[in-house]
């Protein structure tokens, strides 16, 4: 879609810009790349009342045009580098009517760059409820600006928003806000001379940011180096001037146009909640307490739906084997394409669920809270408070906690999360778990109320946080920032949660889900059908050839003869001369080429382990019986030794293999979709698939 207009969105963290966005946007929106970095960049269309369409642009939240992110150094860049395109051609500057003084430092320091403005005053409503008087049409002549009362949260004004874009001046009509040449006359004027730019106040950012902005030359921000030596710019200071500046225009203009009451009533509502929820005892009872419902809520809640995913499948592929005959395309589309497509669609309930649920916190403000709880004991193994919540959501599924982790700002403290929640347990792993554990830990009780395969669990799930948070520890003077590592967190008022933006939410993570890990879990899908369908030479035909012969026909029964000729075809599969290939390196683990097969089919998801053995045991019945493939893997004996295949020590070495191996192709996807370098997920498969291989060959050992 062509635009006539480029709007962005400019605002502090917490006054509904998302909201505003998606309001004038709707579902007509898109997510890429800013050039060059790899922050999401959010656009969409709405169409104005004088026919034109509008192309807004969502930057992210910032205090300040000053960065302390990567996030936030796009606000500036996006205002100042013309030559990519990005430049608006308006700027809608969104601020919190209930809290004007911290939110117009932003709005000076934009006005100060000379592109037109409009002022969206969000939370008209919650200023109002709290008896704050505020004169705007005084407002809007002493900044020189269209200034338009709105109420994102109730969707009021946003037709008078959208003709105040529609009718904005094409020039910067705004007051100066501050003397800005006074600040450094001298580097200013020589930067405007050497860059030819007009804007005093640009010339003295670039003097500031230089060293990160990429649109400047090598040769460029040399000079800029040279002039700040030439003329003893200190950076420090005169942020300190300006800002002081800042506030004594913010403070002239309050005093004249806002009046406030001598106590707000939300705010003192808010502080009386806060002394219970953000107690230093009861605050983490709450918080844990809240989270084992989250927890609870994802399994219990998206079981059903899940469950009818997978019928729906099921029943497509019976249907496609039942009317087209069969042959390679037919088991292509039913055994590839549908399978790995339902890989996709089954985790659609869990990242629905889970980030409606961070929506309700969000948007209650409850969120803030949490993260500042839990900051300072996060902090000392070098995470975040924000962390807190996709470790949590980890226990259900890394690929939405993953793609929960956008809310962390600092850049260590995000990519740090992001590669340890993999080592939390998901959901996928119960199956590998409770099947190696009924193999190998009697059903008995110890101390009379513990079951010792149910503690055997609990190890595991244990274990798996111990993990993320030691590697988490290590990670922290492994990877190198040079953003200092800030917690800048505003504890917002209570509210009732916007549901038409939770709604909007589950539908927007759940689509970007589909469309980004969808198409590499359904392509290595495709690959491993291949793998397992196919093997060099006339192999299969041999195989169909003996099995044919009366000896075996007439002594088992059809159903047992299939099973068999699969199991052999899938060791005389690509995947089962692969399974041989590596079996030298896996014996060390205590595994042999069967359980190859099975680590390296379950890469797409870990839960096909179990119906990869049980195919290759030939397990009667279907595969989802767990009853069957325990009989048949109990009773599974190394042909060499004559000893059982799955003994404690293989079972438990098993099991720290798949504790710490990044075996999950939708992880992979998603990792690379939100960091956008493949070097991250290579790593962390690295380092993952190091610690299994360590952990596993211990474990064997010590129990062997």
């Amino acid at each position: 879609m062509k635009a006539d207009i480029r709007v962005a969105l400019v605002g502090n963290p917490n006054t509904g810009k998302s909201t505003l966005f998606n309001i004038l946007t709707g579902l007509n929106q898109k997510i890429g790349n800013f050039p060059g970095v790899t922050v999401d960049k959010k656009t969409g269309f709405c169409q104005l009342p004088d026919g034109r369409t509008a192309e807004i642009i969502d930057l992210p939240g910032t205090y300040s045009i000053y960065p302390k992110s990567k996030d936030e150094s796009i606000v500036f860049s996006v205002l100042a580098d013309k030559a990519k395109g990005l430049t608006p051609d308006l700027i809608v500057v969104i601020l919190d009517a209930s809290n004007l003084k911290r939110n117009l430092l932003l709005y000076t320091q934009i006005a100060d760059l000379k592109i037109p403005i409009v002022v969206a005053l969000n939370m008209i409503d919650v200023s109002d409820k709290a008896g704050i008087d505020i004169d705007i049409d005084l407002f809007a002549k002493k900044l020189g600006v269209q200034v338009v009362p709105v109420s994102a949260r109730k969707i009021k004004g946003i037709d008078q928003l959208k003709n105040a874009i529609a009718y904005a001046n094409k020039i910067a009509l705004q007051q100066d806000t501050i003397d800005v040449e006074a600040i450094a006359p001298q580097i200013i004027a020589q930067i405007k001379d050497d860059l030819k730019i007009d804007n005093s106040y640009l010339a003295l950012q670039l003097a500031h940011q230089h060293e990160t902005l990429s649109y400047l030359s090598t040769e460029q921000s040399d000079r800029i180096e040279k002039l700040e030596h030439e003329f003893s710019f200190h950076s420090q200071k005169s942020q300190a001037t300006e800002t002081i500046a800042r506030y004594n225009f913010i403070n002239d203009l309050l005093y004249d146009t806002v009046k406030k009451p001598e106590t707000a009533h939300d705010e003192t509502v808010s502080n009386k909640i806060d002394k219970i929820l953000t107690h230093k005892v009861f605050g983490f009872v709450i918080f844990f307490a809240i989270l084992m419902f989250i927890f609870q809520a994802i399994f219990s809640w998206s079981a059903y739906p899940m469950s009818l995913i997978e019928d729906l499948f099921i029943w497509l592929q019976k249907v496609i084997s039942n009317v087209l005959p069969a042959g390679p395309l037919v088991s292509l589309i039913v055994d590839g394409v549908l399978a790995g497509l339902s890989g996709v669609m089954v985790f659609i309930p869990q990242i629905a669920i889970l980030f409606a649920l961070i929506s309700i916190l969000e948007d209650t403000g409850y969120m803030s809270r949490v993260t500042f709880m839990m900051d300072k004991v996060m902090r000392k193994v070098g995470l975040n408070g924000k962390s807190v919540v996709p470790l949590i959501g980890g226990f259900a599924c890394a690929v939405p906690s993953i793609m929960s982790t956008r809310n962390i700002e600092n850049w260590k403290d995000r990519m740090i999360t992001i590669m340890v929640t993999p080592l939390v347990a998901c959901s996928a792993r119960l199956p590998i778990y409770t099947l190696m554990i009924a193999l190998v830990v009697p059903n008995r009780n110890v101390w009379w109320i513990f079951n010792l395969q149910g503690l055997a669990l609990t190890a595991m799930y244990l274990l798996s946080i111990v993990s993320a948070v030691t590697v988490a520890f290590v990670m922290k003077f492994i990877l190198k920032a040079r953003e200092r590592g800030y917690f800048i967190m505003e504890l917002p008022v209570y509210r009732m949660p916007r549901w038409k933006n939770v709604g909007f939410t589950m539908y927007d993570r759940s689509k970007t889900f589909v469309l980004q890990a969808g198409k590499v879990i359904i392509a290595v899908s495709v690959i491993l059908w291949v793998l397992k369908s196919y093997g060099p030479g006339d192999t299969f035909a041999k195989i169909d050839q003996k099995y044919h012969q009366t000896q075996y026909v007439k002594t088992m029964t059809p159903d047992s003869l299939t099973k068999v000729i699969a199991s052999e075809k899938l060791e005389s599969s690509y995947a089962g001369v692969f399974g041989h290939v590596i079996e030298p390196v896996i014996k060390p683990l205590g595994f042999d080429w069967k359980i190859g097969i099975a680590l390296i089919s379950s890469f797409a998801a870990r839960e096909v382990f179990v119906g990869t053995m049980a195919t290759i045991y030939s397990v009667e019945g279907d595969a989802d019986k767990m009853e069957s493939v325990q009989q048949k893997m109990h009773s599974a004996t190394n042909p060499d030794t004559g000893k059982p295949v799955f003994t404690l020590a293989v079972a438990f070495s098993l099991m720290m293999f798949y504790a710490f191996a990044m075996q999950c192709a939708s992880t992979v996807a998603v990792v690379y979709r939100e960091t956008k370098d493949w070097r991250w997920p290579a790593v962390q498969f690295a380092y993952m698939t190091g610690l299994a291989y360590t952990a596993s060959f211990i474990v064997y050992h010590w129990l062997k």
